[in-house]
Order: structure tokens, then sequence, then C-alpha cells
């Protein structure tokens, strides 16, 4: 089994619902996003997929989300923009375009991260 890892970021805003403290106000994070995917066996080339095309990929799903206030995004109208939706956003998209993908981490700073994956 091969796994890749793609890494990007993006910057947004939001607030949490139904949350007391700190976070329920406006505030911004630069998220860190890693999004792995697996392979059972590898093309031609040897590899199990381009780099560029996972980057790629996770990239038009981050651009949705760079320099947005989240909780104007229609996934996030209902659903709290917390560190462990955003992931589950990503992770769903990704997945729509390359079902190989594995699971995609959210880091909102450099100790705190959340993991989505489907069972």
């Amino acid at each position: 089994m091969y796994e890749i890892k793609v890494k990007l970021d993006f910057s947004a805003a939001h607030n949490l619902r139904n949350y007391r403290g700190r976070c329920e106000r406006l505030h911004g994070h630069n998220w860190i996003v890693e999004a792995v995917f697996s392979y059972k066996s590898l093309d031609k080339s040897g590899m199990a997929v381009d780099f560029k095309i996972a980057k790629g990929l996770l990239r038009e799903v981050t651009r949705e989300l760079d320099h947005t206030y989240l909780n104007e995004l229609k996934f996030f109208n209902k659903i709290n923009p917390t560190s462990e939706n955003i992931a589950r956003f990503i992770y769903e998209s990704v997945k729509r375009k390359m079902k190989a993908i594995k699971f995609v981490t959210v880091w909102e700073n450099d100790t705190s991260s959340a993991s989505y994956m489907e069972d």
C-alpha cells in the first residue's frame, strides 16, 4: 500500500456558535491542510499519483475557503465551522473527484488539529 500526502494552507475567519469562550467571537486562522491518499499499486512511471494532480485538487477545494468568512458559506450555514467540520468538508469535496482520499487533517495552529476519515 502506498500513501501520498500533500499539504496546503488557507486563511479564513469564523466564529463558533453555541460555544462559551473567546472563539465565539469573530477571529481568523491560517489553516494548514494535509490530505492523504492511498493506493495499492503504482502506474507505469512508478507513481501512485502525481503530486501535482493531488495538490491541484486540494487547491481547488481550499480556494473556496480561502479569505472567506466561513460561517457565511452554504456548508456552514447550520454546521459549526470547527476544524473537525472543515476537515470533513474538505474530505467530502476531494472524494467527489478522487476516491483514493484516505483522510484530511486540518491544523488551526502549530499544536491543534482535527482529522476526518470514513470508516
